[in-house]
C-alpha cells in the first residue's frame, strides 16, 4: 500500500511539472521591442494568453528606450525579431540585406485640428503652423503632401510653417493651440479625439485619392531571411500569436482590461479611444497588394528621397513574408 502510494504521488507530481519542463523545452524568439511602443500591447496579450506557448514557441522580450537602438540590438544579432514599417525593410533589402516584413498595424496617422479652428480643408492652413512627429520624411506627411498635391495643387511643404518634433510635444502644442493643425502617430491621435479634436484627413484617405492601397498594413514583425529558413515553425508560429491576438482584442473588451496599465490611457475616454484605434488598425489578412506597394514606395522616393528609402526606388522582391 506504502509503494502504491508513493508511486501515486510520483506520478501527480511529473505530470505537474511537465508544462513548465515543456515550456523550458520550447524555442526562444527574442524580441527588441520599444519599451513604450504600441506593439507592446499585443505582445503582452500573446504572453498573457499564453498565445506562444500554444503556437510552439516561448516569446522573450527584450526592451529598449528608442527605435534605433531596437534595430541595433537586431542587426547585431542580439534580438529575432523587432517592429519597423515596410519602407525601411525595402530600403534594406536594397542595401543587400536579406529582412522580411510580417505585416502587424495599418495604423497610420492623419492631420488633427481643434474642433473650433474653422478649419475644414487643407488650404485653410496656409500661413499657418502644422506639427510634425517623426521628422521631415515622416511617411505620414509625405502621402498629405502628395494628397495635398493633387487634390488642392497645394504645396504644404512651402505654404505652411512646419515645426518638427517627439510625438509627446507634437501632441502637447496640439493641445494648447500652438500648432493649427498636427500630424502624430495614430494614438497620440487617439489622445487628441478623445480630447475634442477632430481629425480633418487621415492617412487613409488621402491613401485612396492617390490610388493606393489603404489596406497595406504599414508595420510589422522584422525578421531576417535565413532566420526564418531555419526557424519556419517559430516565424509561422509569430504570424498566428498575433493573429490570434488581434482576434482577441477586436471583441474581447476583458482582454483590454488585463493590460490597461500598460497603455497610459489618462482615464476612460483615453482608453476606450486608444482600443477603437488599435481596432480600426488590425489588416483584414488579405494578400498585400504588391503594385499598390511600389506605387506608395514611389511616391515615398520622389518626396523624401534618398534620406527615406535609400536606393529602394521601387519595390524589392521579397519584401512581404508570405506564411498562408
Amino acid at each position: 500500500m506504502n509503494f502504491l502510494r508513493h508511486f501515486v504521488t510520483v506520478c501527480a507530481l511529473a505530470l505537474m511539472t511537465m508544462p513548465a519542463l515543456a515550456d523550458q523545452d520550447l524555442p526562444k524568439l527574442r524580441a527588441a521591442m520599444l519599451a513604450t511602443g504600441t506593439v507592446n500591447w499585443e505582445i503582452s496579450t500573446i504572453q498573457h494568453h499564453e498565445l506562444d506557448g500554444r503556437n510552439g514557441f516561448q516569446l522573450s522580450v527584450l526592451a529598449y528606450a528608442d527605435n534605433g537602438a531596437t534595430r541595433v540590438a537586431f542587426e547585431g544579432g542580439e534580438a529575432d525579431v523587432m517592429v519597423a514599417d515596410w519602407i525601411w525593410v525595402a530600403r534594406q533589402r536594397a542595401a543587400g540585406k536579406d529582412y522580411v516584413f510580417l505585416p502587424y498595424s495599418l495604423a497610420v496617422g492623419g492631420l488633427m485640428v481643434k474642433a473650433d479652428s474653422g478649419i475644414e480643408t487643407l488650404p485653410d492652413l496656409k500661413g499657418l503652423k502644422i506639427g510634425i512627429a517623426g521628422g521631415p520624411v515622416d511617411k505620414s506627411w509625405l502621402i498629405l503632401r502628395a494628397y495635398a498635391k493633387q487634390v488642392f495643387d497645394m504645396d504644404l511643404a512651402a505654404e505652411t510653417e512646419q515645426v518638427f518634433g517627439a510625438p509627446p510635444l507634437i501632441f502637447k502644442a496640439a493641445l494648447s493651440g500652438e500648432t493649427a493643425g498636427t500630424i502624430n502617430f495614430w494614438h497620440f491621435m487617439a489622445k487628441m479625439k478623445a480630447k475634442g479634436m477632430r481629425e480633418l484627413v487621415s492617412v487613409a484617405d488621402a491613401a485612396k485619392a492617390l490610388k493606393l492601397d489603404p489596406d497595406t498594413p504599414l508595420l510589422g514583425y522584422v525578421l531576417k531571411g535565413d532566420y526564418v529558413a531555419n526557424h519556419p515553425d517559430i516565424a509561422r508560429g509569430l504570424y498566428m500569436a498575433s493573429r490570434e491576438a488581434k482576434d482577441l482584442l477586436r471583441v474581447d473588451n476583458e482582454a483590454w482590461n488585463a493590460i490597461r496599465e500598460t497603455m497610459n490611457a489618462a482615464d476612460d475616454a483615453e482608453f476606450s479611444a486608444l482600443i477603437a484605434g488599435y481596432r480600426a488598425g488590425i489588416p483584414s489578412g488579405k494578400p498585400i497588394d504588391e503594385a499598390a506597394a511600389d506605387r506608395f514606395l514611389r511616391i515615398m522616393a520622389d518626396l523624401g528621397g534618398e534620406d527615406l528609402v535609400g536606393k529602394a526606388t521601387t519595390l524589392p522582391q521579397g519584401v512581404f513574408l508570405h506564411l498562408e
